[in-house]
């Protein structure tokens, strides 16, 4: 059996004194879905088996480029993040594997596992990192990694990907995600199509180094830290990427990563229909690639991408298989509150798309009733379904408020009480 690190009294307790109301909730949301056709708890099963990974840098204080204000109770490594993710699995039971970052994360991969299987928990995409230089690193990053003009600059970027192929296969993760900072600052500093030549030769070799069982993601940003060109700088590239390498390399969509007023979710069906949708980093934005909370900005705009990725769900989509993980940063609240509230909302979305009435919304859409199609979509995303998710999360053993029961625990006093505190620094372009 899995350990704990928030007491299951206590947890237990917290339940105990808030089933009775979530059992009167969710009964009378079962009634009013029944007179829809949905039946409750068959929405209830499918939430209770949706898990979005975790990454590990999430569980510490970020930043802005400007400055980094350090919290109470940061981990001082990856074994301290570890423990905050298991709590966050433990009270969402959403939460069920952790995403690592190589070098941030780098450790015998015997005691990562071990860690890691004292609370359940497994390992999602492995992240590699050729954006910022390493201690002793021998050449740096500065001007590029996989698409730098020095040969010797990419094949230490090529090795570190491979290696972090390697340090996967040890954790059973499988898959790589690829984000890379090369661009330029100025026009004329680089050679656009030179440049991502030798990036996707550079890519080939990290691509032929994949097992068989694996993906690969290719992330794209539209800017920063480059900020005149970016080389994978949108959706078309990132696909153009995937389709150049093979059928094991897929686009990753970051929910951040996009110029304003930009439509997601089409984006996203698009790569579903031509079968390159690979996954998911979910968070929320108001002017560029801000990191915030996933539905802390435009809820609906994560509703809509579910509904895409429901309507691939039900049509079995030929080779759908997202990844979904959670990639935030948390300058002014506690990240683990944060990233709970976040995984929650994620479910919260899938559930309200599972309850569109799609045989009606085609109907709508092939008589092009465009009132009566978008109020078909919003139908399902104004119905409250906080109580199929704290019923989910109470089923599988979480907390029915995993934020209240959180703050119960004190856990975050405790591990500050144990944990050095972090000296604060500025950063970037201050």
């Amino acid at each position: 059996m899995s350990e704990v690190i928030i007491s299951a009294d206590l947890v237990a307790s917290h339940n105990a004194a808030r089933k009775a109301d979530l059992e009167r909730d969710y009964a009378s949301l079962g009634e009013r879905l029944d007179r829809r056709g949905i039946a409750i708890d068959a929405i209830r099963d499918k939430v209770e088996k949706f898990g979005v990974a975790i990454p590990s840098w999430g569980v510490g204080t970020g930043g802005t480029r400007f400055a980094r204000f350090p919290g109470a109770g940061e981990p001082r490594d990856i074994f301290d993040k570890i423990e905050d993710c298991a709590v966050i699995s433990q009270l969402t039971q959403a939460t069920p594997t952790v995403s690592l970052h190589i070098p941030w994360d780098k450790a015998d991969p015997n005691r990562l596992k071990q860690a890691a299987s004292r609370f359940g928990l497994g390992f999602d995409a492995m992240n590699s990192n050729t954006f910022s230089d390493a201690k002793d690193q021998e050449r740096s990053y500065k001007f590029g990694s996989l698409s730098h003009a020095d040969a010797g600059t990419r094949r230490q970027a090529v090795e570190h990907n491979l290696e972090c192929i390697e340090i996967g296969k040890a954790l059973g993760s499988k898959a790589l995600t690829v984000w890379i900072g090369d661009g330029s600052n100025f026009p004329g500093q680089v050679n656009f199509a030179k440049a991502f030549e030798r990036y996707l030769d550079a890519m080939r070799e990290i691509y032929a180094g994949l097992p068989d069982d694996w993906r690969l993601f290719t992330e794209h940003k539209m800017y920063e830290p480059a900020f005149y060109s970016t080389v994978v700088q949108d959706w078309g590239t990132n696909y153009i990427i995937a389709r150049e390498l093979g059928d094991k390399a897929f686009c990753l969509v970051d929910l951040g990563h996009h110029a304003p007023n930009v439509n997601i979710e089409m984006i996203v069906s698009r790569l579903i229909q031509f079968g390159k949708l690979g996954g998911f980093h979910f968070n929320d934005s108001k002017y560029g690639d801000d990191d915030l909370d996933a539905g802390s900005i435009d809820p609906y705009r994560l509703f809509l991408v579910f509904n895409e990725l429901v309507d691939a769900e039900l049509s079995s989509a030929k080779g759908f298989n997202p990844a979904h993980m959670l990639d935030q940063s948390h300058n002014v609240t506690d990240p683990i509150e944060s990233l709970m509230l976040s995984a929650v909302e994620v479910q919260r979305a899938y559930a309200q798309a599972l309850l569109v009435d799609r045989k009606a919304l085609e109907a709508f859409q092939d008589g092009n009733d465009a009132l009566m199609a978008t109020q078909t979509l919003k139908a399902a995303y104004r119905t409250d379904v906080e109580p199929i998710l704290a019923m989910a999360r109470l089923r599988a053993g979480g907390a029915i408020d995993p934020v209240a029961a959180y703050r119960e625990a004190g856990y975050r006093a405790k591990v500050a009480a144990e944990r050095p505190a972090v000296a604060g620094g500025g950063g970037g372009i201050v």
